[in-house]
């Protein structure tokens, strides 16, 4: 069993809870605002395979390899995107934040912002993680901007581990933050929010 366990987390007017079948409209909603899936260093799936998407996410989360989350603005409770923890490794208490998307008029506002501080708090607060890792396409440069921005430490690149969903190979930049780092990291994404406005 997972050292993950059900959660809700929120801040900021946002709502992470665990991805159900239930958020397929929403999903799908978000997935068309942009066509999120025409970009091919991303997760995103088509509109047609979202469901398959959430299937895919649950049985993961079956098998203690994922837990994914409903990105929710409050507000309105329009799912506005996804996001997930995976590659969990319980021993170790190491895990990995990844499959992140928004809808296009989510992107360059505080919501990644602050979907990290709320995944990062939850994984060495409450969890007490001692490692929490991401990754990216070596050709996705506006992710590996957005990860770099977090304050996560660059660690290497694993040269053709992976598939993309063109089924060409990619290489993968890995990234991680320490239980140690934590504190500096979280003062740093509480800084970056306040700028838009948004103090604890």
């Amino acid at each position: 069993m997972s050292f993950i366990q059900p959660v809700q987390l929120s801040k900021h007017g946002i709502l992470l809870e665990p991805l159900t079948h239930e958020h397929l409209y929403g999903l799908s909603t978000a997935c068309k605002d942009g066509e999120l899936w025409k970009i091919r260093v991303t997760s995103t799936p088509k509109v047609d395979e979202v469901k398959q998407y959430i299937d895919t996410a649950c049985n993961q989360k079956l098998l203690g390899q994922r837990f994914a989350f409903a990105v929710i603005e409050q507000a309105t409770g329009h799912v506005i995107g996804t996001t997930s923890y995976h590659d969990i490794l319980s021993d170790v208490k190491r895990i990995e934040i990844g499959y992140t998307w928004y809808a296009q008029r989510m992107q360059r506002t505080h919501v990644n912002t602050t979907c990290k501080l709320l995944l990062l708090e939850h994984a060495f607060e409450v969890l007490n993680c001692n490692i929490v890792a991401l990754r990216t396409d070596i050709f996705n440069f506006k992710s590996q901007r957005a990860i770099e921005r977090l304050g996560a430490k660059k660690d290497g690149i694993i040269r053709g581990n992976a598939l993309r969903k063109d089924n060409t190979i990619r290489d993968t930049v890995m990234y991680s933050i320490s239980a140690s780092e934590w504190p500096n990291i979280k003062l740093h994404l509480t800084d970056l929010l306040s700028q838009h406005g948004l103090n604890e």
